[in-house]
């Protein structure tokens, strides 16, 4: 296995060679078989190199959120959550991401549109990072109850690095009506 897949794309954040971290990934799907698109994914994250372990939450059903907010008119998405402890460097891991997200049928077209799969990068081990290309953690989990509900399922204790507990996050936006 090249050692290269440890070490960051050029600009992103660094982590030791070698060391596991776990990275939580969200994945989405609102076009298509939702269902069997997102245990595709997860058994493609399963197969990247320097990958050790996965864990996945079930999959809750949301409305889909637009530039303009929510949006009922919108096929619902199918969203969970995986825990995937790897030795992959974040940005390496968000590059193969993009790679599974293609290889299912995403087009990036627009930011906010339908997509047959979604697949974000929401943190990394403790890593707080902007480059141009990734943002860690990623800058609107916590405001999504749809990520951090089913983060929460596969991790009790779980933390979004630099804005707390994703238990008290996650009431704070059912508290404020915005789940």
């Amino acid at each position: 296995m090249s050692r290269g897949l440890s070490r960051p794309i050029e600009g992103g954040p660094e982590r030791r060679p070698h060391a596991a971290s776990v990275a939580v990934v969200a994945l989405g799907a609102n076009l298509g078989d939702r269902e069997h698109t997102l245990e595709e994914a997860v058994r493609d994250i399963a197969r990247l190199p320097l990958v050790d372990a996965i864990t996945v939450s079930r999959p809750i059903e949301s409305v889909a959120v637009t530039v303009d907010g929510p949006d009922e008119e919108i096929p619902a998405y199918l969203n969970a959550v995986a825990l995937v402890t790897t030795r992959l460097a974040p940005s390496v891991l968000l590059a193969l991401l993009h790679r599974i997200e293609a290889a299912h049928g995403r087009e990036r077209r627009e930011r906010w549109g339908d997509r047959t799969l979604d697949l974000d990068l929401i943190a990394y081990g403790d890593v707080v990072a902007e480059t141009p290309e990734l943002t860690l953690p990623h800058p609107r989990a916590a405001e999504r109850a749809f990520v951090l509900g089913p983060w929460l399922a596969v991790d009790p204790d779980a933390v979004l690095p630099g804005r707390g507990r994703v238990d008290e996050l996650l009431a704070g936006i059912r508290g404020s009506g915005d789940a």
